[in-house]
């Protein structure tokens, strides 16, 4: 959910593999039936994991839609979802360049190899997209934005949210039944388009997403640049202090990882503020809240903090810009 987002270390699977089941569906493909029934049911057996497994193919199979609409435009720029699996890879190898080698991400042997961001969560998300027209050359050279979106029935096959492996979500969800979620992370741009124009198509973009499937809950992690966690205190204790969730949104991170601030702490709101990302800072002026502690994230060189947006929350101001039917750039 935001320019670093965060990060899952590699697997065991070998390079080979990942290759392979790179749009998902040949992963259930040339395996023994008993094998599938193994990996779908582990030591469990009947409809319900038999049912995860044809809903996991039903998936990958109608993952892309190779038509699908542009969501907005702005002259040379459009905001689309990426239509194949070789888009995804694009926007991977960006975020690649921006995390890894831009920023201070730490990359695993297999990152390094491939020069491409990517974890088993890619397969179940849709991917947004920021075109440049004016570029040449093949789809990965005209990338110059993404974003990742996750619905609940995709987390639900993927094992669950990616967030829920920082911050204790489940409470959150089950206060909420009958809500849909979205999750939004992996966001990132290239350096040279980190301008207005990119910023608004993303959000033209999932705005228009979040219209078309009716989501009414967006989250996801933030994150501060950065692991000392004592020396993010100050801005830190300002976000507990002035944007902490009420009790219906609460999400606390997980004792085993989290970091907790004392929001009664002598902070400086003008500097704290300063020290806050535009992206977080975005997130707030929304109508975002804020869950309690923070997560030191290592391998991206972050410290995040989770962002909770109630669709009613939305600033009627960001509705009214980006118009009610997402109509403002609408391509």
């Amino acid at each position: 959910m935001v320019a670093q987002s965060i990060g899952v270390a590699q697997g065991t699977r070998g390079l080979r593999d990942q290759e392979l089941d790179e749009d998902g569906s040949r992963e259930l493909i040339g395996q023994s039936s008993q094998g599938l029934a193994r990996k779908e049911l582990g030591s469990e057996e009947g409809p319900r994991g038999l049912g995860a497994m044809q809903a996991k193919m039903l998936h990958f199979v109608r993952r892309f839609d190779s038509a699908s609409p542009l969501l907005g435009r702005i002259g040379n720029l459009e905001v689309r979802l990426a239509r194949n699996a070789a888009e995804v890879k694009a926007a991977q190898q960006l975020r690649y360049h921006v995390f890894y080698e831009e920023m201070s991400a730490q990359p695993s042997k297999l990152q390094r190899m491939t020069r491409r961001d990517r974890d088993s969560f890619d397969r179940y998300c849709d991917h947004l997209l920021v075109i440049d027209n004016d570029r040449t050359g093949a789809i990965g050279d005209r990338i110059v934005g993404t974003y990742r979106l996750m619905q609940g029935d995709r987390a639900a096959l993927a094992g669950g949210f990616y967030t829920a492996q920082e911050f204790d979500i489940a409470p959150m969800l089950a206060r909420h039944k009958g809500r849909r979620f979205l999750e939004l992370g992996r966001s990132c741009v290239l350096k040279d388009y980190r301008g207005k124009r990119t910023v608004e198509l993303l959000w033209q973009g999932i705005w228009a997403y979040v219209l078309r499937h009716d989501i009414d809950v967006l989250f996801g992690c933030a994150s501060l640049s950065g692991t000392d966690a004592k020396a993010l205190a100050a801005p830190l204790a300002f976000l507990q202090a002035n944007a902490a969730a009420p009790a219906e949104w609460r999400v606390r991170a997980h004792a085993h990882c989290g970091t907790f601030f004392d929001t009664a702490a002598d902070t400086d709101p003008r500097r704290a503020l300063a020290v806050l990302p535009p992206l977080l800072k975005g997130y707030l002026r929304l109508g975002g809240y804020v869950g309690e502690g923070a997560v030191v994230d290592h391998q991206f060189g972050t410290t995040d903090v989770l962002i909770v947006l109630p669709r009613e929350n939305i600033n009627p101001r960001y509705v009214g810009y980006y118009g009610a039917d997402a109509g403002r750039f609408a391509a």
